[in-house]
């Protein structure tokens, strides 16, 4: 307990600042996303495909776009003012979601948000790599994913709640969620003082052909592994659609992605502060086993108990491996590279999400839910297989 109290004190005053950040915009961001399934089901009548095909859309073109802005961030040598506008995109969008009045309408204000987000997101992950030492990167990133996974449980606990109190009124939800992505906004813009250079050297074009070869075979192969992790790991609003399968009151529903991100809190720092001392390797291998658990419960319970079992081991699955992959990202860039190498990583993994999330969608409407989650666990147990081949960590 000392030790991990001792860790959090070395950690550097901006990372608290950065996952401030990402908590404001969590709860914003989880008000909306945790209702928006339902919203999209129920009020303007989107089929699950559909549903699908916007969450990937969406959440793939947030990954593609990262690869710029990170690469813009190691040539300028600046990351905070990218984070900004970012964080400004996702915190305008936020009223378009409470306005939508067809289908199309979500899909424009969810691309708008996620480009924020992928403008936002490499900058500030190789920032927090800049600012952090060597030995504390699992645990600064394991904090940075804990902070940010608070608003990410506590969005939807709002959510229930305004439910309960405006009898499902999901429009005037919304225009609450306006509130704290505005406050994250100021928050990063006024509390963060980003170094001057985080890295002394001349700049080059980032993504030349020289320079993609300095990434090295190290973080080429985690930037492949992350990729499989996002095909065997889909869209999160499948949680939302499975728990309603299983008779849960519609205003209780966001609960499952509180109980998710509970669990994402509470095993995100342990688990990154682990990394540091342990093989990052058999972290990972761990993390796909308890994913595998997760989609084995999915599949084969509707009763809302083993509904929230299994999104709460979906959670600690999270905890293990998101900032984990972040950290051996961090581990194995060159330092003037961070920001192109978690752009590209971002880019190939959105490749993977998009096409997660549109299969999960025609698995669910054409053989049903379950096979939705059978195929991510045989996904999740080639994956393992690959990495019991794998026993030494990739430098």
């Amino acid at each position: 307990m000392l030790s991990r109290f001792a860790t959090l004190s070395r950690i550097p005053k901006g990372i608290w600042v950065v996952g401030g950040v990402s908590m404001l915009m969590d709860i914003s961001s989880e008000i909306i996303h945790s209702l928006l399934p339902l919203f999209m089901v129920t009020t303007l009548g989107t089929s699950v495909i559909f549903i699908g095909l916007i969450e990937g859309l969406a959440e793939s073109i947030a990954l593609f776009i990262k690869i710029f802005s990170g690469a813009i961030s190691d040539y300028i040598g600046k990351r905070k003012g990218l984070a900004v506008l970012g964080y400004g995109l996702g915190a305008l969008s936020k009223p378009l979601f409470a306005i939508a009045s067809s289908s199309g309408m979500i899909l424009g204000a969810r691309l708008i948000d996620r480009v924020g987000k992928g403008i936002r997101a490499a900058p500030r992950d190789a920032l927090v790599a800049d600012v952090t030492p060597p030995e504390l990167r699992g645990a600064a990133f394991g904090l940075r994913q804990s902070m940010d996974t608070i608003g990410a449980f506590i969005g939807p606990l709002l959510a229930v709640w305004l439910m309960l109190l405006w009898n499902n009124d999901f429009r005037t939800i919304f225009w609450v969620a306006v509130i704290p992505g505005g406050l994250a906004v100021a928050l990063l813009f006024f509390g963060l003082h980003e170094p001057k250079t985080p890295v002394e050297r001349k700049r080059s074009n980032p993504v030349n052909k020289e320079n993609l070869k300095r990434l090295g075979k190290g973080c080429w192969w985690v930037i492949g592994l992350g990729a499989v992790f996002t095909l065997a790991r889909f869209s999160e609003a499948f949680l939302v659609l499975r728990a309603q399968q299983s008779g849960v009151p519609l205003a209780l529903i966001p609960l499952v992605m509180v109980a998710m991100n509970l669990l994402y809190f509470l095993s995100a720092y342990p688990f990154g502060k682990l990394s540091d001392a342990m093989s990052q390797t058999r972290l990972l291998q761990w993390g796909l086993v308890v994913l595998i658990a997760a989609d084995i419960v999915l599949a084969f319970t509707t009763h809302w108990t083993g509904i929230i079992l299994g999104v709460a081991l979906w959670g600690v699955h999270m905890g293990m491996t998101q900032g984990l992959l972040a950290a051996m990202i961090a581990k194995t860039a060159p330092a003037d590279l961070r920001g192109t190498a978690y752009g590209i990583f971002s880019m190939v993994s959105g490749v993977g999400l998009l096409i997660a999330s549109v299969v999960a969608g025609v698995i669910w409407e054409t053989w049903g839910a379950e096979y939705t989650f059978y195929t991510g666990a045989v996904i999740c147990l080639l994956t393992l297989c690959y990495l019991m081949k794998t026993p030494d960590d990739v430098q």
